[in-house]
């Protein structure tokens, strides 16, 4: 027997799940816990699957960004990555940097991180200086 695909049931999940591009750990951690449960149903239905396909699509997306980054990652990403990964919030750097204005500059992409800041940084979040060198 065929299953056919039930628009109405589908768009029910959608609106209790509620899938969204994932941008955070937080975000990332909820598509998980639902794509585990999804995992474990037997018989999953095609809307079921669909759900379970774009969600997985979803943190892939996310965790080649986030957790690989590679060639595309900058300065500015590898720090906001750092902090995410080791929890580091905004007020534990600021005496890395000579102000917190500056501080929210680069975080905020605005300003770019000066050589004697990337040492200091380095030496933060005990990694090499480099990543936080443009090229």
């Amino acid at each position: 027997m065929t299953l056919i695909f039930n628009p109405d049931k589908y768009k029910e999940l959608l609106i209790k799940h509620q899938p969204k591009l994932i941008k955070n750990e937080a975000d990332n951690e909820k598509a998980l816990a639902i794509v585990e449960e999804l995992m474990y149903i037997q018989n999953r239905s095609p809307e079921e699957n669909e759900l379970y396909e774009l969600l997985i699509t979803l943190i892939e997306k996310f965790e080649q960004e986030f957790y690989a980054p590679g060639r595309e990652s900058t300065p500015h990403s590898m720090l906001l990555f750092l902090m995410e990964e080791k929890n580091v919030q905004q007020s534990d750097l600021v005496n890395v940097f000579d102000s917190h204005d500056i501080l929210l500059e680069i975080i905020n992409g605005q300003r770019e991180i000066s050589k004697s800041q990337a040492q200091a940084l380095g030496n933060f979040f005990h990694v090499d200086p480099s990543v936080f060198i443009a090229d």
